[in-house]
């Protein structure tokens, strides 16, 4: 059985660039908003299929 390598983890300032808006002023708002973000040590990190479904389901029409 073979596994394919997961994917590296977002950094914060990857993550803000991904959705192409200032590291500050996602800093400033990841909590209220419900980015997923988790903490590695003093790090936040994002999986990007996370992501991707917090997009989706944050989506306005």
């Amino acid at each position: 059985m073979t596994h394919a390598a997961p994917e590296p983890l977002l950094t914060f300032e990857e993550v803000a660039t991904y959705l192409r808006m200032p590291a500050s002023r996602l800093y400033d708002r990841w909590r209220e908003w419900g980015v997923p973000f988790f903490k590695i040590g003093q790090q936040l990190r994002c999986d990007l299929d996370d992501l991707r479904a917090w997009l989706v389901q944050h989506r306005t029409a």
